[in-house]
């Protein structure tokens, strides 16, 4: 089984805001494979379904992105994962472009709260990650607001295409593996064309 993460905040005021674009892959992921994740399970709306012939489990923390790992380290263990990167985390990333994917196995944090909370709790840094590009604000001080701003009217055209590429990236992962998706999708410019 995999364990596909995608990271967010709970709650309608940051729904629509850049900090969650994991939670909309997810969702995109779930659509596309009628998968339903409105099921409350050790604190993420999680469900079960297949992905071609591979079994996943699609969750979303409900803790707060600071707090994600908790729930995924209940998952982990619940559902008897075998190895950590059998986990893959769906999660926005400042040091990129907004319309660019980066596919990693292992790594750091960078500074991203969720992802050190699922460090943190599954003991490794080793989860796989689909890493989408929100950009960055002119000055480190206003971070904070800005993953936690919604996205521009012209962002907002080209963020369809952006869930359709993370979605196919997390297929690809789980059909074939890390290294062939990452081959597939680092570096890729999407736009909406």
């Amino acid at each position: 089984m995999k364990l596909v993460v995608g990271l967010g905040n709970p709650g309608v005021r940051y729904r629509f805001t850049r900090h969650n674009i994991g939670f909309h892959v997810l969702d995109g992921v779930a659509k596309k494979y009628h998968i339903d994740t409105d099921a409350k399970k050790f604190g993420a709306y999680a469900g079960k379904g297949k992905i071609g012939n591979h079994v996943v489990l699609l969750a979303k923390p409900q803790d707060f992105m600071n707090l994600s790992g908790i729930s995924v380290r209940k998952l982990f263990d619940y559902f008897k994962l075998a190895n950590i990167d059998d986990v893959i985390v769906v999660h926005d990333d400042l040091d990129l472009p907004f319309n660019m994917l980066r596919l990693k196995a292992g790594g750091g944090h960078g500074g991203h709260k969720g992802l050190t909370s699922i460090a943190v709790h599954l003991g490794s840094e080793a989860f796989l990650r689909v890493r989408v590009g929100i950009g960055k604000p002119a000055h480190k001080s206003m971070v904070e607001g800005y993953v936690l701003s919604p996205f521009s009217e012209s962002e907002m055209k080209v963020i369809p295409n952006i869930i359709n590429e993370a979605v196919e990236a997390v297929e690809e992962i789980i059909s074939s593996d890390i290294q062939t998706a990452m081959n597939m999708f680092n570096g890729k410019i999407i736009t909406n064309l």
